[in-house]
C-alpha cells in the first residue's frame, strides 16, 4: 500500500474512532443532566436507565441496526430490507488505494468499517438517551427498556436510512449533516409519543391551568452534566466530517468546531436573557437548555454558515427553547428536562436554518424531511407504548411514584445519608 494512502487511512480512522469516544462520553453527560434535574428519591433509577440503554443501543445496532440503516443493498428507497449481524469485514489495501484514486468517491472517504460502526452506535444511544429524561419520574424501568429494543433496533435505524443510508430522503436533498433531524428530532418525537401516553408527575398540575414547578435536586450535576454535553458535541459535529486526512477536510472539521462552539455559546446567552425578561432572574434550568438548544440547531449544518451566522442561530435557538418549554408546559405536557423542546423544536429550527446559508438546499426538501421524520417516528412509537401500556403497563403506581422510583425499581436510593437510620 502507497504509505500516503496507508497514513490518510490510519488517520481517519482513528479521528472516527476518538470522535467516537467523545460521543460516548456525551451519555454521561446525559446522566449527569437528568440525574441533576430530577429528584433525589428518583436518581438511581435515571442512572440506571442511562447505562443500561446504551448498552441495549450498542448490542440491537449491532445485532440488526447498523444493516438496516447502511444496507449493502437496498430493496428500495423507503426499505432497506433486513440483514442480521454486523459484518466482520474491513477495508483491504487494494479498495483504500482505488477509493483515494478516484476522484468521484465522496472526496476519498475511506476509513475501518468498524470505526463507523462505533461511531454510528453512540449516535443511537444519543437518540434514546433524549427519551429517558422527558419520562423520568415515573415510568416502568422494564418498560422504557422494552421501547429502547425497538427504538434502537429498527425505529431510529429506519429513519436513519432515509437520510444517511441513501435512501429517499436524500434522493429529495434533505440535508441533515450531523443529525438535528436523524437523531435530535427522531429521539424528541419518541419522547413525546411516551409522555402523551404516561401522563404528568402527580402534583405536576392543577385546577384552572395551575403549573407547579418541581425542582431538579442537583443543579451542579445537571451544570457538568451540560459542560460534558458541550464538549461530547464536537465529537458529534466534527467526528461526522468523516475524514481530516486532507487540509480541506481538516480546515472544515475546524470550522465545525467553531461554528458548534459559537452556536452553543449564543444559545446561553440567549436562554439568559429571554429567562431574565420573562421571570426576572437567570433561571440557571434554562440556561442550561439554552446551551443544549444552540448545540442541537446548529448540528444541522456547522459547515457551511459563517462563525457569526451560527451564533445567530444559536441565539435564536436559546430564546425559542425558552418559550417552546413554557408553552409545551401550559399544554400540560410534562417533560422534567425539556427534552421535546431542546431537540424537538430546536431540531426543528435547525433544519430550517440550513436554508440561511446551504445554497444545495431548500425549504420544500427540509420540511418533508421534518415532516417524515416527525411522523414516522412519533407514530411508531405512539404504538410501541400503546403495546407496552396494555400489556405490562408504563406507569409506576401512585404509591411508588411518592416513595420514589429508586426504591420500587431498583432497591436503592443514590443519596442514602438523607433516610433515616434503621434499628440499632
Amino acid at each position: 500500500m502507497d504509505k500516503i494512502t496507508e497514513l490518510s487511512y490510519a488517520l481517519d480512522t482513528f479521528y472516527l474512532l476518538m470522535s467516537g469516544a467523545f460521543v460516548m462520553w456525551m451519555a454521561a453527560g446525559f446522566a449527569m443532566l437528568e440525574a441533576g434535574l430530577v429528584r433525589a428519591k428518583n436518581t438511581t433509577e435515571i442512572l440506571t436507565k442511562n447505562i443500561v440503554l446504551y448498552a441495549i443501543a450498542c448490542i440491537m445496532y449491532m445485532l440488526l441496526g447498523y444493516n438496516l440503516m447502511y444496507p449493502g443493498e437496498a430493496v428500495n428507497s423507503v426499505w432497506p430490507g433486513i440483514e442480521f449481524l454486523l459484518s466482520n469485514t474491513d477495508h483491504e489495501a487494494a479498495d483504500v488505494i482505488a477509493a483515494n484514486t478516484d476522484t468521484d468517491n465522496d472526496n476519498n472517504k475511506v476509513y475501518s468499517k468498524m470505526a463507523d460502526f462505533f461511531f454510528q452506535v453512540v449516535f443511537v444511544a444519543t437518540a434514546m438517551s433524549i427519551v429517558s429524561g422527558a419520562v423520568c419520574e415515573r415510568m416502568k424501568l422494564w418498560a422504557f427498556l422494552g421501547f429502547s429494543v425497538v427504538m434502537t433496533g429498527f425505529i431510529y435505524p429506519i429513519q436513519g436510512y432515509w437520510k444517511w443510508g441513501g435512501g429517499f430522503l436524500d434522493g429529495l436533498g434533505f440535508f441533515d449533516f450531523a443529525g438535528s433531524g436523524v437523531v435530535h428530532l427522531c429521539g424528541a418525537s419518541a419522547a413525546l409519543a411516551g409522555v402523551l401516553l404516561l401522563g404528568a408527575r402527580k402534583g405536576k398540575y392543577g385546577e384552572n391551568g395551575a403549573i407547579y414547578p418541581i425542582p431538579g435536586c442537583n443543579m451542579p450535576l445537571a451544570t457538568v452534566g451540560t459542560l460534558i454535553l458541550w464538549m461530547g458535541w464536537f465529537g458529534f459535529n466534527g467526528g461526522s466530517e468523516l475524514i481530516i486526512s486532507n487540509v480541506a477536510e481538516a480546515n472544515t472539521v475546524a470550522k465545525v468546531f467553531v461554528n458548534t462552539n459559537a452556536s452553543a455559546a449564543a444559545g446561553v446567552v440567549g436562554a439568559l436573557v429571554t429567562a431574565h425578561f420573562l421571570f426576572g432572574k437567570a433561571d440557571l434550568s434554562m440556561i442550561l437548555n439554552g446551551a443544549l438548544a444552540g448545540l442541537v440547531a446548529i448540528t444541522a449544518d456547522p459547515v457551511h454558515p459563517s462563525a457569526l451566522l451560527s451564533t445567530g442561530i444559536g441565539l435564536v435557538a436559546g430564546v425559542l427553547v425558552v418559550f417552546a418549554i413554557i408553552n409545551i408546559d401550559k399544554l400540560k405536557i410534562d417533560d422534567p428536562v425539556g427534552a421535546v423542546s431542546v431537540h424537538g423544536v430546536c431540531g426543528i429550527w435547525g433544519l430550517i436554518a440550513v436554508c440561511f446559508s446551504n445554497a444545495e438546499s431548500s425549504l420544500s426538501a427540509q420540511l418533508i424531511g421534518i415532516a417524515t421524520i416527525f411522523g414516522f417516528v412519533f407514530t411508531v412509537s405512539l404504538g410501541v407504548w400503546y403495546l407496552l401500556k396494555i400489556s405490562v403497563g408504563i406507569r409506576v403506581s401512585s404509591e411508588e411514584e411518592y416513595q420514589g422510583v429508586d426504591f420500587s425499581e431498583c432497591g436503592m436510593e443514590a443519596y442514602p445519608e438523607f433516610t433515616s437510620e434503621g434499628s440499632k
